[in-house]
C-alpha cells in the first residue's frame, strides 16, 4: 500500500496513520514531524521553515517537496502513509512524478473531513512530548499520568502551532487550498472520504475495514 491521508489540522492524521502502519506494516511519514525535525536542526532552511510553521502558515512547496523527495528516493519497496503531504495541486503533481519514476504511484488518498467547530475544540486539549513527538489529549487520548509521556517520561507541552490564534488561522488556511487538491485526487479515482467527526476507535474501523478488504 501507498497511501496519502488527507484532512484539517486536528483530524487525526497522526493517530490514524500510527495505526495504518502498525496494522498493515507500512512507513508512516508525517510532513509536520519532518518539518519540525528540520526547525530543530536551526540550519537555514529550519530558520525558513520556524517562521512559517509558529506563524500558522504553510511551508511553501519547494521546501515542502524537497524535503519530502528526499525520504522517498531512499524506500526501495516499503510501502508508506503521507500524513498531510501533499496539500496543494502542485505538490501532489510532484509527488505523482517523484512515484512515477520510481513505479510506485500512490494506491489510495484518504480525506478525513471534520466539522470546523469540533476542530477547535480538538486543538483545545491536544499536548505533545517535545522529546518522541507523540501525541495526546487530556480527554481524547489521555497519558497515563497527567501531563506526562508515557514513553520516555517527559513533560508534555502545547505546540506553539496549537495555539488558539494560530489554529484559527491553520484552519482557515487550510480550508482555503484543500477543495482543489480533493478535486484532483477525485478526478484521479483516488479519494476516499471518511467522516473523522467521531472518536478515534469509530474512524479506525472504518478505515481498517476497508484497508483489509483492498489488502485481500
Amino acid at each position: 500500500m501507498r497511501l496519502a491521508l488527507l484532512g484539517p489540522p486536528g483530524a487525526g492524521k497522526g493517530t490514524q496513520a500510527s495505526r495504518i502502519c502498525e496494522a498493515f506494516g507500512l512507513l508512516h511519514l508525517s510532513s509536520g514531524d519532518l518539518l519540525r525535525a528540520e526547525k530543530l536542526k536551526n540550519t537555514p532552511v529550519g530558520k525558513k521553515i520556524r517562521d512559517y510553521i509558529d506563524n500558522g502558515r504553510f511551508v511553501p512547496d519547494e521546501l515542502m517537496i524537497g524535503i519530502m523527495r528526499s525520504k522517498l528516493v531512499s524506500l526501495v519497496r516499503q510501502g508508506f502513509v503521507l500524513d498531510g503531504f501533499p496539500r496543494t495541486v502542485s505538490q501532489a503533481k510532484s509527488l505523482s512524478d517523484m512515484l512515477d519514476a520510481l513505479n510506485r504511484p500512490l494506491t489510495q488518498v484518504i480525506n478525513l473531513a471534520v466539522d470546523p467547530a469540533v476542530l477547535t475544540r480538538r486543538f483545545e486539549g491536544r499536548r505533545v512530548c517535545p522529546v518522541c513527538l507523540s501525541v495526546y489529549h487530556v480527554d481524547l487520548m489521555p497519558p497515563q499520568q497527567n501531563g506526562i509521556c508515557d514513553v520516555d517520561g517527559a513533560e508534555l507541552v502545547i505546540r506553539p502551532d496549537d495555539m488558539p490564534a494560530v489554529v484559527q488561522t491553520r484552519i482557515e488556511t487550510y480550508h482555503q487550498t484543500i477543495r482543489p487538491l480533493l478535486a484532483y485526487y477525485r478526478d484521479a479515482g483516488l479519494l476516499w472520504d471518511v467522516d473523522a467527526s467521531g472518536t478515534v476507535d469509530e474512524v479506525w474501523l472504518a478505515i481498517d475495514a476497508r484497508l483489509a478488504g483492498q489488502e485481500v
